[in-house]
């Protein structure tokens, strides 16, 4: 198996290069749990919001809103004292949007392991705003605006 898959019930999945650095990492506390004891998937997808919002937030130069939840998937639990990374990447930039790829892992860790499972994957829109929370233009990527 290469350094860019990890296993989990069988199955290969891909994960971010060791080159790529997360945008967010965090660890899950027992207050995040459900009633199953797993993390609750709310905070999951608050977190999925913030890590977006980052990248998105510097191709837009300034302030964003979300604006959609485009898709968004649950595929592993993840369970308090994961390190949980968030990897995100502008995919594609409108005249006022911009949608963001968000890929969740955690690495488990708890149990003398080093099993990095992928978790979570979404899509998200974001909209730059002005001062006055309306959209604005996106500048291009050299800084200018966008005809």
């Amino acid at each position: 198996m290469s350094p860019q898959e990890c296993v989990s019930d069988n199955r290969a999945m891909t994960i971010p290069a060791a080159d790529r650095q997360p945008v967010l990492r965090i660890v899950p506390m027992p207050a995040d749990t459900n009633a199953h004891g797993t993390i609750f998937g709310g905070w999951v997808m608050a977190q999925v919001d913030i890590a977006g919002s980052i990248p998105a937030w510097e191709r837009a130069q300034g302030p964003v809103v979300t604006v959609a939840v485009n898709s968004f998937v649950f595929k592993e639990p993840v369970f308090v004292g994961d390190i949980v990374s968030f990897y995100a990447r502008v995919l594609k930039v409108g005249r006022t949007s911009i949608t963001v790829d968000v890929e969740v892992f955690a690495h488990r860790g708890r149990t003398g392991t080093k099993e990095v499972v992928k978790v979570t994957e979404a899509q998200l829109t974001y909209v730059a705003v002005d001062e006055h929370r309306q959209p604005r233009v996106v500048p291009d990527s050299a800084g200018g605006i966008k005809a």
